[in-house]
């Protein structure tokens, strides 16, 4: 087993490398049609020759958009390859408007709805005449929301390639269940489909219409169901509590199923389509004046404001998730195919410190005790490593994603997918309650950003770049995305590439949306 495990992680590498010269198809092998094409992001505009100048692990071109307005509310973009990790750009990105139509649940198509008419695209409108057109849209169609997304895919660019493509869809379709909800702002959502939210006579508060409680004058003059009342008509039932519902709830669970459809339709095409690897999901979602950010991986988006840092999503890891974790191998042992130990030791134990005691931690604790070692205790951990080493049964760093659904531990038949969760979290940023100037954006970046730059160093850059910026050149945001991969990626030096302070700088592909939220502050 220890042959096996030394091996794994330089495995699982050299799948990376064979997945990622594959086109997106995974196996070079495989029989299988593609589902898409590999491709640069649609909004870049790349042509076929361009793409493949782009693949440069020597040069690292950096890309950005090619017209200032190709994008809604200005966004600026940029990304750059890596240095020789994987033969293609594992990144993928989306940006479009979205309409959810009013449809019942039952129309979201299975597969590809890229040509039906449950989603239609808006990618392409200049900004000016953006706004009116999606208030028509809103009343007539339904409901339009702003989409933003990154995928850093793993073991090929298969799984982002798709998902780049498809995931937005499936949001639009578990919106369409809530349409009417979500436009009734000032009535909480009735918990019965097709109830009035007050209509049930049971609820604590005040009951509605003849089922509101007794007053004493008729209670003295015998109305039906008083205690003194000669009547035989029963009481009304106990006032029951119902859980307050709001809004904003039913959309954060639209993007969570959407997520779980997501990875479900990779699980369900992989058996007719060429689909490899898995990869992360961060997406963020402007519905009626707020931000949603949904984030399954290692990605991470953050709200500068004023020079300010607001947190907008949380990195899913072997450390950050060790406790989930450790819970699924010890509820089920069977899973770790009595290879791997589901208790955390400070590092290997030794057949030798066998009766000893010795430090560890299992799901229960986030600190440490000691215990005296066992013959259990001499399997590979569950978890092993610290920071970005750390890595989930011996093979992969990430614990939430979509794909996967094929990974093993090296040369052996335990399946990584039963500990990898599709769930993203998602928070809400209500853009209506601040009031946000030009230099005031959102920042969203793959791993290869946020490896090398703090949360800080990446305010300290954007902030900067833009305040020296012309506050009415939309251009800004593309040059200050252009300017922070630029910092990241570092000069390619005698030792490789390196940023200020001769720092390591990323040999990750990097990718970056700055969002500037004036924009939402104008939605109609």
């Amino acid at each position: 087993m220890l042959t096996r495990v030394k091996t794994a992680v330089a495995g699982f590498m050299g799948g990376i490398m064979t997945g990622g010269s594959s086109g997106g198809a995974g196996n070079s092998s495989s029989d299988l049609p593609l589902k898409f094409p590999y491709m640069r992001p649609e909004f870049l505009g790349l042509s076929a020759d361009e793409i493949e100048c782009s693949a440069d692990h020597i040069a690292r071109p950096i890309l950005i958009l090619k017209e200032t307005r190709r994008l809604p509310w200005a966004t600026g973009y940029a990304e750059v390859i890596n240095a020789g990790k994987s033969a293609l750009n594992e990144d993928q990105a989306c940006c479009e408007v979205v309409v959810a139509r009013r449809r019942p649940m039952s129309y979201c198509p299975p597969s590809t709805p890229s040509k039906t008419p449950t989603a239609k695209r808006r990618n392409s409108l200049p900004n000016g005449e953006f706004y009116m057109s999606t208030f028509h849209l809103q009343e007539s169609e339904g409901l339009v929301f702003h989409y933003w997304a990154l995928f850093d895919g793993h073991a090929g660019s298969g799984a982002a390639v798709v998902a780049s493509r498809l995931l937005q869809h499936h949001i639009a379709c578990q919106l369409q269940a809530v349409i009417e909800i979500l436009r009734n702002l000032h009535s909480p959502p009735p918990t019965m489909l097709g109830e009035e939210p007050d209509s049930s006579p049971y609820l604590q508060g005040n009951p509605p219409g003849p089922h509101r409680a007794l007053t004493r004058a008729a209670s003295l003059r015998g109305a039906a169901g008083a205690p003194s009342s000669p009547s035989s008509t029963p009481p009304p039932p106990r006032f029951y509590m119902e859980k307050k519902v709001q809004h904003e709830s039913l959309v954060i669970g639209a993007i969570e199923n959407a997520f779980k459809e997501m990875d479900a339709q990779l699980e369900r095409e992989k058996q007719v389509y060429s689909i490899s690897g898995g990869c992360t999901a961060l997406t963020v979602v402007y519905l009626l004046g707020k931000l949603y950010v949904g984030n399954a991986g290692d990605s991470r988006a953050i709200i500068i404001r004023s020079n300010e840092i607001v947190s907008m999503s949380t990195e899913f890891t072997p450390e950050s998730e060790r406790q989930r974790l450790q819970f699924l191998g010890y509820m089920q042992p069977q899973l770790l195919g009595n290879e791997f130990t589901h208790l955390e030791f400070p590092r290997r134990v030794q057949r030798k410190e066998v009766g000893k005691r010795m430090l560890y931690r299992d799901f229960t604790m986030n600190g440490w005790a000691y215990k005296t070692v066992e013959d259990e205790d001499l399997k590979f951990p569950l978890i092993y490593g610290e920071g970005k080493k750390a890595r989930v049964l011996a093979t992969i760093g990430v614990t939430r994603g979509l794909g996967d659904h094929d990974l093993k531990v090296h040369d052996s038949n335990i399946y990584i997918k039963p500990f990898l969760s599709c769930i993203p979290e998602v928070r809400v940023y209500n853009l209506t309650q601040h009031e946000h100037g030009t230099d005031d954006v959102m920042v969203m970046g793959t791993d290869g950003l946020w490896d090398v730059l703090t949360n800080e160093e990446v305010t300290e850059a954007v902030s900067t770049f833009l305040s020296n910026c012309d506050p009415d050149d939309l251009h800004r945001y593309t040059m200050a995305a252009q300017d922070l991969v630029m910092r990241a990626r570092g000069v390619l030096r005698d030792r490789g590439w390196r940023i200020t302070n001769e720092r390591l700088g990323s040999g990750d592909d990097i990718s970056v949306f700055i969002i500037p939220l004036m924009y939402g502050n104008r939605q109609p």
